[in-house]
């Protein structure tokens, strides 16, 4: 099977169970089991290739521009991990299907589950460290979901925002590790990276990216400092722990770890970081969980300990560290599930899981205490069971490993560690299911059906087995194992054997087990001294960093985010002066290179005119309406310079979207005082016009310099001038740039430019359905108004230039491609007209002739502007591509057919929309109680009032 098919199908089917759901509880958990079999299946028809030593590839160009490649990869390490996920899955799969209750949403669960087991099968055969990247932040996400699955628990919520800001802070760091590993390597391919051992090690940027990674690595693993938050996750369902402790999220840094060991470790610092952190977890790990009286509380942490004990072989970077390592992976996913398992049942039958308040289980759930026996004397590394063949493999690695300078540390604080991992074994085993039967259970327990019991039997077998047959599980290590040391190292020799002789391991193995049992007959006396002795928690110590990070942000957002525009103004001034006023400093600035042109009557004429403009709204803008009247001299003027540097496309644009703006400012005013008030300090505003002056000598220096000089590379423009007939099939360069070169932005702006008026109306429609409709519609003017608001003067001149403005903005839309105009422009056009039609007889009556309205109407342009680009992906081109061609049609002369029209038509429509829904909103505000709507097109009407006056004085 190919392998982005055996990634898809847990994407895919996690799309099945929420639609499964109504149909039962079966139907659900026999779809999503369904599903990971397949899975399972498309993996294990690769096995040939993998035993054949093949290397399994699929890879299909994502964004090469990027290195951003969906590449995948299948070696022994990656089956292996794959093997373990989509297995345990399985399992996990049944047992959760007798686990959850009938008020559980099993739909949710089921997918939240295989949304998690896609992004691990990816991460695992991942290629391409950008994928296994988007993979790893898919865990996460995922995890969260399921951890918190049971939203009532408030340590559920709890534990799922822990694991989510720890692993996803990892995530961030390992990013860009993986970034500089792959600008060191040349490539984001894991494929090429690993060949490149030696150049790694020898860049400077190896000892950053090493420890961005493992800080990465350490997260998502659990490992000290970051240990904390993977107990605090036992809260989800324990299907959930389960399938997260033994063979899925805390294994991925593991994974990622094991994936990395042939370019990043052999060097001092990797040896130093990973074998001392794998270390200290392990023994922090198993001591806290000796000491835990919750089953799932000591399992988590026996995973902590037991996830220190694989990275400390890691990080002794030998390839029999390497491969025990591999071999202790395999071990505790098979033990550690069944124990998880078994503490569900426990938990599902007795209703607690509270060491304290079990015991005498062995008698009234026997399979249950044989599953977990087995389960965790494995774990505590006793003969003839799989745990004690890794463990012993783990002190003899631990015999020749020297950290700073000691010979007896490293095995010290293993047998140290095995001896409480032991002990905390023994205490489950002896706390739980040994001793008398009580008569104070919370439910009396028994064993649950085959659906619960039989998930855990099937891992416990194959404890038994590779324990007293570890020749069986010897060949497919040593493969994975290959795979992980890569060209690095040689596979080692050594054979799994029961027996290795009188050994250093074998007695460190025999004193960690009788040093456990003497610690459980002395655990009442160890668990005094331990709760009485004074010690850092971690979950207090993340939460007061936590509410002192939120602190700080609270400060800084209150200082600087307090609503006050002229405060983010003056910061971004500020700070962009500042900036450019460094560049200017450190850089160098050339002799100019053009001489000044001549300054003619007229262009110093509106430059006097805007300049005056300008100061004029500073020192009157507290008057409204005159700073509107001053806004649009401004826009005039620019439009006046537009035509004088040969740009009417520009121009033309100015001034429609000028007298468009002016007139919905104006609507806009008639909510609004006349005048602002005097609000800010005299220091405030001596502080504005500083930084204001500063930002305009800044902007004229820097458009000096620019105007003085050539530039230092070719304009684009020139790109334009010349493709512009050849590849748009116009000579209205501004235009095709519009409308081809840089379509999808035009699509992009009128989409925005839709959103705007939506929003507009959607604010219009909430204030008229509040408290505010009642005092905008009983407000009354504070200034008479006009007793013919719709004059008859008006009201012809609007009809009669209606006709003529319809046809000169249809002729600019048709001429746009190759002279000035287009859409845009025509849009604006025709909005006027129509705006002054509401102007002239008034919003109702107007309104009133609507036949379609101006939501449509954006719609339509955006949805034809996205159908004439999505139009050239069926003759294999980009999207907006554009075409033209000549036709002619007798008697008519030949003309031009351009795609281009097309998406010029969407523009046109989405500005006739946007602008009229914006104008028709704010006339809705306009509307008052006492006002009558006109029924008529004018106040006045000689040829309708005189009869009806002289009808009324005939009558009297």
């Amino acid at each position: 099977m190919s392998l982005f098919l055996i990634v898809a199908l847990p994407f895919f089917g996690a799309l099945l169970p929420g639609l499964m759901n109504s149909a039962g509880r079966q139907a659900c958990a026999g779809l999503t089991f369904t599903v990971s079999l397949a899975a399972f299946i498309g993996l294990l028809t690769n096995l040939p290739a993998v035993l054949a030593g093949e290397l399994v590839t699929a890879r299909v160009d994502w964004i090469p521009s990027l290195g951003l490649n969906f590449t995948l990869m299948l070696d022994g390490l990656g089956f292996f991990f794959a093997l373990l996920i989509l297995g345990i899955g399985l399992l996990i799969i049944a047992y959760a299907r007798s686990y959850l209750s009938r008020d559980d949403n099993m739909g949710e669960f089921f997918t939240y589950l295989l949304l998690f087991q896609g992004a691990m099968v990816g991460i695992v055969l991942s290629d391409n460290i950008l994928l296994l990247l988007v993979f790893w932040e898919l865990t996460s996400l995922s995890s969260f979901l399921l951890i918190g699955y049971w939203k009532h628990l408030p340590e559920g919520r709890q534990g799922a925002r822990m694991a989510l800001t720890v692993t996803g802070m990892g995530g961030l760091s390992m990013i860009g590790g993986m970034l500089i590993l792959g600008q060191i390597a040349g490539s984001y391919d894991l494929s090429v990276i690993l060949q490149n051992r030696d150049l790694i090690q020898a860049d400077p940027l190896y000892l950053p990216a090493l420890l961005l990674i493992l800080l990465g690595c350490f997260t998502k693993s659990a490992q000290f400092p970051f240990h904390f938050w993977l107990p605090h996750a036992m809260a989800a369902p324990t299907p959930v722990s389960a399938y997260l402790h033994s063979a899925t999220m805390v294994k991925a840094g593991i994974f990622l770890m094991a994936r990395m060991w042939p370019v990043l470790s052999g060097t001092p610092e990797w040896f130093v970081i990973v074998t001392t952190a794998g270390l200290i977890t392990m023994v922090i790990g198993a001591v806290i969980a000796l000491f835990k009286h919750d089953l799932k509380a000591l399992l988590a942490f026996s995973t902590v300990s037991h996830l220190g004990l694989i990275t400390m072989l890691l990080g002794t970077g030998t390839a029999f560290g390497a491969m025990a390592a591999m071999f202790h992976i395999l071990n505790h996913a098979t033990f550690k599930a069944a124990l998880f398992m078994s503490a569900g049942i426990v938990d599902h039958e007795a209703h607690t899981r509270d060491i304290r308040r079990l015991g005498g289980l062995r008698h009234l759930m026997p399979i249950t205490f044989v599953i977990a026996t087995v389960a965790a004397l494995s774990m505590a590394g006793i003969p003839f069971l799989n745990g004690f063949l890794s463990k012993e493999m783990m002190l003899e690695e631990a015999t020749h490993t020297v950290l700073f300078g000691s010979h007896w540390l490293v095995p010290a604080l293993a047998t140290f560690g095995s001896l409480f991992s032991a002990a905390y074994c023994f205490r489950l085993i002896g706390h739980t299911f040994l001793g008398p039967v009580r008569d104070d259970y919370p439910t009396k327990p028994h064993d649950p059906g085959a659906g619960m019991w039989f998930p855990p039997a099937i891992l416990v077998v194959l404890v038994v087995l590779i324990g007293v047959a570890p020749f069986l599980a010897e060949p497919f290590v040593k493969l994975v194992t290959a795979s992980v040391l890569g060209e690095a190292a040689e596979v080692p020799k050594a054979y799994f054997k029961i027996w290795h002789g009188l050994v250093p391991a074998l007695f460190m193995s025999v004193a960690a087990v009788v040093g456990g049992l003497l610690l459980i007959a002395v655990f009442k006396p160890a668990l005094r001294l331990w709760d009485a002795a004074p010690r850092p928690e971690a979950k207090t110590i993340f939460e007061a960093l936590i509410a002192a990070v939120v602190a700080l942000a609270e400060r800084l957002i209150h200082g600087l985010h307090n609503g006050a525009f002229s405060r983010y103004g003056a910061i971004m001034a500020a700070t962009v002066i500042g900036a450019g006023y460094y560049a200017w400093a450190t850089g160098t600035v050339g002799a100019p290179t053009r001489e000044m042109q001549d300054m003619t009557p007229m262009a110093v004429a509106g430059w006097l005119m805007l300049a005056a403009a300008t100061l004029g709204m500073v020192f009157l803008h507290r008057n409204r309406l005159m700073s509107l009247i001053l806004i649009g001299i401004a826009g005039l003027m620019v439009s006046v310079g537009f035509v004088f540097f040969s740009a009417p496309d520009l121009a033309m644009t100015q001034i429609t979207v000028e007298v468009v703006t002016i007139i919905l400012l104006l609507l806009a005013l008639n909510f609004l005082p006349n005048r602002t008030p005097v609000e800010s300090t005299v220091m405030r505003r001596t502080r504005d016009a500083t930084i204001a002056l500063a930002g305009g000598l800044a902007a004229m220096g820097m458009a000096w310099h620019f105007l003085m000089r050539d530039a230092v590379t070719g304009p684009i423009s020139q790109f334009h001038l010349a493709n512009s007939y050849k590849g748009g099939g116009g000579t209205n360069v501004v235009n095709v740039i519009l409308v081809d070169f840089r379509g999808f932005d035009t699509y992009g702006e009128i989409i925005v430019l839709g959103i705007a008026a939506l929003l507009i109306y959607a604010l219009t429609e909430t204030l008229l359905s509040g408290p505010v409709r009642a005092r905008l519609l009983n407000r009354k003017p504070d200034q008479p108004r006009a007793g013919d608001m719709h004059p008859t003067m008006m009201v012809v001149l609007t009809r009669v230039i209606m006709p003529v403005v319809l046809m000169v903005g249809f002729y600019i839309f048709l001429r746009g491609h190759n002279e000035p105009g287009g859409g845009f422009i025509a849009g604006l056009v025709v909005s006027i007209a129509v705006v002054m039609q509401y102007m002239a007889s008034g919003f109702s009556w107007a309104s009133a002739r609507l036949r379609y309205p101006y939501h449509g109407v954006i719609g339509a342009g955006v949805l034809i502007a996205g159908l004439t680009g999505i139009g050239s992906w069926f003759v294999a081109k980009p999207f907006l591509t554009s075409d033209f061609t000549y036709v002619r049609i007798p008697p008519f002369q030949e003309f031009e057919l351009a795609t281009a029209a097309l998406f010029d038509l969407g523009v046109f429509l989405a500005v006739v929309g946007a602008v009229m829904l914006s104008l028709e909103s704010f006339s809705r505000l306009a509307r008052r109680a006492h006002v009558k709507d006109p029924e008529h097109p004018m106040d006045i009407d000689p040829s309708r009032d005189e009869p009806q006056a002289a009808a009324v004085k005939e009558g009297v």
